[in-house]
């Protein structure tokens, strides 16, 4: 851990007693990474979309800090739960926007490590979301890892210390969720837990 994160730690910390003066501090140290990941995630929606990345960020920053319980254990811990915020947010505004239609395959296109996305963004996310929801039902940790890495823009080193395992792991584990959620969302058989990607 560097010492921006140790002094992001901190500041966390500083923040859950109330501290106001740490907040003021912290914010700027946090909302580069929450905009970059926020106009990652705009870019794959469509391009007519309401929300932009500032507006998700700045709904986000009232999720966190005005909404929620501040109980962040670390830097990583809290981008954990950003991401799973994040997602909410999107599927929320997904959800109040488009009808809740699968798109077809044939719309989809590939994005270098991500997942699968159409013209029909919306409802991608809202698919997506399904997915993981489905996918977390019997492997939870699995559902997570993509929520961090997905939705937080966490790195494997940061999920595997949220998840108490290797690098490795998470990069096996990172295929084989992919695998499924390709598989979930092209409305075929899903694979089973226990299954290799």
């Amino acid at each position: 851990m560097d010492e921006n994160d140790n002094k992001v730690t901190v500041l966390l910390r500083a923040v859950a007693r109330g501290d106001k003066a740490a907040e003021q501090e912290l914010v700027p140290m946090i909302y580069e990474h929450l905009h970059q990941t926020a106009r990652r995630l705009m870019e794959l929606e469509r391009s007519d979309h309401t929300l932009q990345p500032t507006a998700l960020v700045s709904e986000l920053y009232l999720k966190l800090f005005r909404e929620a319980s501040a109980d962040w254990e670390n830097r990583a811990h809290f981008f954990a739960i950003a991401a799973q915020n994040m997602r909410h947010i999107l599927v929320d505004h997904a959800r109040s926007r488009t009808a809740q239609k699968r798109p077809s395959p044939k719309d989809r296109i590939y994005l270098q490590d991500i997942f699968v996305y159409s013209n029909q963004r919306s409802a991608e996310i809202l698919a997506l979301d399904e997915a993981l929801e489905k996918l977390g039902e019997f492997e939870p940790h699995l559902s997570k890892l993509v929520e961090m890495r997905f939705f937080g823009g966490l790195s494997n080193k940061e999920i595997a210390h949220l998840l108490n395992v290797s690098e490795s792991t998470v990069k096996r584990d990172w295929v084989f969720a992919r695998s499924w959620i390709f598989e979930f969302l092209e409305g075929g058989r899903a694979l089973s837990a226990g299954s290799s990607a």
